[in-house]
């Protein structure tokens, strides 16, 4: 289970990123976040973006339509 969740449903590019980078932004190093959406190109964009900034992305599932992303913020 994560330490945090946000919840992005019904945000579309690039809003759902900008949440979850506000949010780790203020996160402790170590410490997990999960996102939950439903916006099918934020699925390949935001863990992208968060292997890009350094971060590590734990999982990405999909079930029917909504998607679960995990992230460790390690810097």
């Amino acid at each position: 289970m994560a330490d945090e969740t946000i919840d992005v449903k019904g945000l579309s590019c690039p809003q759902p990123l900008v949440e979850t980078t506000k949010k780790l932004r203020k996160m402790e190093i170590g410490k997990t976040l999960e996102i939950i959406g439903d916006h099918g190109p934020s699925k390949k964009e935001i863990p992208d973006s968060m292997a890009k900034q350094g971060q590590q992305v734990l999982s990405v599932e999909d079930k029917d339509g909504i998607w679960q992303i995990v992230v460790r913020k390690v810097r």
